[in-house]
């Protein structure tokens, strides 16, 4: 909801500044920075809609291009998801197998990912962004 929504709550947050006579904070402030260790500890574990999360935060309280917040988000998931990565490795029982079949496949979608969405326009990738997110609660409550 909130990739959808992000637009409309950046103008009102822009608007609300305004009426107080505040500046936007030009890193997110710390309330990205709280947002994305939370969405950081879950991602880390977990992992489902973590990209997600960090457009939302990052759409709503940066003034940037969806795109560049694109590959931001995906440097942080790399990062993030590193860090998990090591921790597993020592305190879990791995199906190497299934590793190298998902950083297969998330290496080669993420690569087609971001050629695609540096050419979006970006109500168009926001349009991706939620029908695959439609797709996924779907795929998840069917099956």
């Amino acid at each position: 909801m909130l990739v959808v929504l992000q637009p409309r709550l950046a103008r009102a947050l822009a608007r609300r500044r305004e009426r107080n006579g505040t500046d936007a904070p030009t890193d997110g402030g710390p309330a990205l920075v709280a947002g994305l260790l939370v969405a950081s500890a879950y991602g880390g574990y977990f992992g489902a809609a973590q990209g997600v999360m960090y457009l939302s935060l990052m759409g709503v309280l940066l003034h940037d291009e969806l795109q560049r917040i694109n590959a931001l988000k995906n440097i942080l998931a790399v990062v993030v998801n590193g860090v998990a990565a090591l921790f597993f490795v020592f305190v879990a029982d791995i199906d190497w197998k299934a590793v190298l079949l998902i950083a297969a496949g998330s290496t080669i979608g993420g690569q087609i990912g971001a050629k695609v969405g540096r050419r979006l326009p970006p109500t168009a990738l926001r349009g991706v962004i939620v029908a695959v997110g439609i797709v996924a609660i779907v795929q998840l409550l069917l099956g």
